[in-house]
């Protein structure tokens, strides 16, 4: 697999992300479903977006690692979220550091919705390549 991205502005590079990403020669596509805070036995959690993202990210990892991908080859990952305010003033110090921890470099959309299921506030949806 070969993976380019592309960025044409100065200022997309400081966006912790991609304007675009082309790969080649995959050997197989992952598309994962949005993931959130629910535990293992189904339970949705009610803690703040913070800690919400903490297990999201565990909770996606945890399918992508069992799915035999690997999260650097993330190349896009979609955020929902029931707040992008809340987002980039308490969840960025968790965020950014998954990002970094593998070297991942996605296209990216973030979104503000009205709701998300029961009591969740953030939602990692993730397409991988092999």
């Amino acid at each position: 697999m070969q993976k380019r991205t592309i960025d044409p502005w100065v200022w997309g590079k400081q966006t912790n992300s991609a304007q675009a990403v082309e790969v080649k020669n995959v050997e197989g596509t992952l598309y994962c479903s949005g993931q959130v805070a629910i535990d293992e036995n189904g339970v949705p959690s009610n803690a703040d977006m913070r800690s919400q993202l903490i297990q999201t990210i565990q909770n996606l990892e945890t399918l992508i690692m069992e799915s035999d991908y690997e999260c650097k080859n993330i190349v896009r990952l979609n955020v929902y979220t029931t707040s992008t305010q809340d987002f980039f003033s308490s969840c960025m110090d968790v965020y950014i550091p998954f990002l970094k921890k593998y070297g991942i470099e996605q296209a990216t959309t973030l979104l503000e919705v009205k709701g998300l299921f029961a009591t969740l506030t953030v939602e990692l949806e993730a397409t991988v390549v092999r």
